[in-house]
């Protein structure tokens, strides 16, 4: 009857077994795996253990009680018990498999390799060891020897259709993306209903730059799955490159439904909003960014409250530190002096590079180390937070220009050292190598149709990344290299400021350079990509962050040729038939 399914009738027959005789030992253990097959698993493992205290020699026993554990998440006793079960029976390759996947759970992943490679010198033709060995060199960040591993368990089982799945992903973190897919199809063929392989194919569609088929596949998964949250999650985001932000919102909020911890889907909703404009319903949600798996890398503690612009400040000292990048800190410095207007005592600590720029912010601030022990202080706040904190929407958004301020001495210095004559424009193409720049920086070379321009000389603005592109400029292409001293020193962007303030114009991909220009009112027109950060919003070409800046956008993804025709065109308009 237990062979056959047939739970219930087998249970009572255990039962009744012991009723006669408690020591059993065959009942209580096969009345402990009924137990976990029925998910009572605390159960199973009080029946396993006593027929353990009866039989301490059985390593089949320890082997189900390893299981049982791991169910409920007693992970390292899952382990001891293995090891038990091995220790009786030294060739038992399901309990090294076991054991591999406790200590995989347990993040010992060489460990897990370990276990999982004995399984298979007992039992060579193993082919779920091979597939979760893929899975622990991957996340060992070792995809290409994870390959190897999945395609021994697919030569072992040809409809091993998870370990085509586990392959899939393994391939796509190579980027190798039509591969990825091919066995993504290969794991939907031999089992169509696999909800996991549609999602992972649409997450290799939306590397492909193709939403609509992204969408597509994490439908099918749905459809499957309706519980799926990441399937919505990465639906909503796909839409979001669609520009259909409202779609998107929703598809985030299906998944916040499912899952309501789900910090990347708070998170990415208040993006979708605030990108939409809806500072109200978005700056709240933004506070999700410190629940996000990657908070601990930004987020400061400290004993004193924080403070989002309910407390009064005034007579108060608070401390306000930087938390995301230079560009960041440059737009949203521009709230620290509203609190010293609130009557605030007030420390600011940016980043170290931004310390010299950052003192030219206003008076009666004072620029600070937030690693200091002896700051004193009453409330702290990261700056990002301001804008919540002032209850900022588009039409309240401080844009005083400028609030930052350039060096006179060094203005002076590069007027010397800059080529006399011609229309200056100060040009920037390339963010920092961080994720978040993906799709923001573009070629130099899309600065050549303005290059050739009658009385248009370009100024290399740019610093680190980026700066070898200018190795391999087009042979009658020119852009005026500055020295090695061009913000050479501890101090970032203050060379920087200067020569802006000397130049005509200043065009920039989506860097901190934007912000720079913006903050010191310079005119500046910024290249963006199809769907841009937040702050740029959709669909119009101003800021209300900066006065002076205009916004370029791609009509369609990658689309850099178009965009950088209408920028050919609008300088032609600015300086008239002089550049033509």
């Amino acid at each position: 009857m237990h062979q056959q399914g047939r739970l219930k009738e087998a249970q009572a027959i255990y039962e009744d077994i012991l009723k006669s005789d408690p020591k059993q030992l065959d009942a209580l253990h096969l009345l402990g795996i009924i137990a976990a097959q029925s998910k009572h698993f605390q159960n199973a493992a009080d029946l396993i253990a006593k027929a353990i205290a009866i039989e301490p020699e059985n390593s089949a026993f320890y082997y189900n009680q390893g299981i049982v554990l791991k169910e409920l998440k007693q992970l390292e006793a899952a382990v001891v018990s293995y090891d038990r079960a091995i220790a009786i029976k030294p060739d038992y390759a399901e309990a090294y498999y076991n054991r591999g996947i406790a200590l995989k759970e347990l993040r010992q992943l060489e460990a897990a390799v370990d276990s999982y490679d004995r399984a298979i010198m007992i039992k060579p033709d193993y082919a779920e060891v091979y597939s979760n060995r893929g899975i622990a060199l991957q996340e060992l960040n070792q995809p290409d020897a994870a390959i190897v591993s999945y395609n021994r368990a697919i030569t072992i089982k040809p409809d091993y259709a998870g370990a085509y799945s586990n392959r899939g992903l393994a391939l796509l973190e190579l980027k190798q993306l039509d591969a990825a897919i091919a066995s993504f199809d290969r794991a939907i063929s031999i089992k169509p209903n696999f909800s996991e392989a549609y999602y992972n194919r649409g997450i290799a569609f939306k590397e492909l730059k193709q939403p609509e088929a992204a969408i597509a596949n994490y439908d099918c998964a749905i459809a499957i799955k309706p519980d799926h949250a990441e399937a919505f999650f990465n639906r909503g985001n796909a839409l979001r490159d669609l520009k259909q932000l409202e779609s998107a919102i929703a598809s985030y909020d299906r998944a916040i439904a499912i899952k309501p911890d789900f910090a990347e889907a708070y998170w990415n909703k208040s993006l979708a909003l605030l990108l939409g404009g809806d500072f109200k319903n978005g700056l709240p949600l933004y506070e999700w960014r410190w629940k996000k798996g990657d908070a601990g890398k930004r987020r400061r503690s400290f004993s004193q409250p924080l403070w989002l612009g309910n407390e009064l400040l005034k007579g108060k000292s608070i401390l306000i530190h930087s938390e995301q990048g230079l560009g960041d800190t440059i737009q949203f410095c521009r709230y620290v002096p509203r609190l010293v207007d609130a009557g605030a005592n007030v420390l600011f600590a940016p980043q170290v590079p931004l310390l010299g720029l950052m003192k030219k912010l206003g008076t009666n601030l004072i620029i600070v180390d937030e690693n200091d022990p002896t700051l004193q202080f009453d409330f702290h706040a990261p700056l990002l937070s301001l804008p919540l904190a002032f209850k900022t929407n588009l039409t309240n958004i401080p844009s005083p220009t400028p609030y930052l301020y350039s060096d006179e001495n060094r203005m002076n210095l590069w007027k010397k050292k800059i080529s006399v004559g011609g229309f200056k424009i100060g040009i920037c193409w390339h963010g920092g190598p961080s994720k978040i720049d993906t799709g923001r920086s573009l070629p130099v070379n899309n600065f050549y149709r303005l290059s050739k321009l009658k009385n248009v000389q370009l100024i290399s603005l740019q610093k680190g990344e980026g700066v070898s592109q200018l190795r391999d400029l087009r042979l009658d292409m020119k852009i005026e290299t500055l020295d090695e001293s061009f913000d050479s020193g501890p101090d970032a962007f203050m060379d920087t400021a200067a020569v802006m303030k000397l130049c005509d114009l200043v065009i920039t991909s989506d860097t901190a350079a934007a912000h720079l220009a913006g903050a010191l009112g310079v005119p500046v027109w910024v290249a963006l990509k199809f769907v841009p950060d937040w702050r740029w919003m959709l669909d119009r070409d101003d800021s209300p962050w900066y006065p002076t800046m205009q916004l370029f956008r791609q009509r369609s993804d990658g689309d850099w040729k178009g965009l950088f025709s209408e920028i050919e065109q609008s300088v032609k308009q600015l300086f008239g038939e002089n550049v033509a």
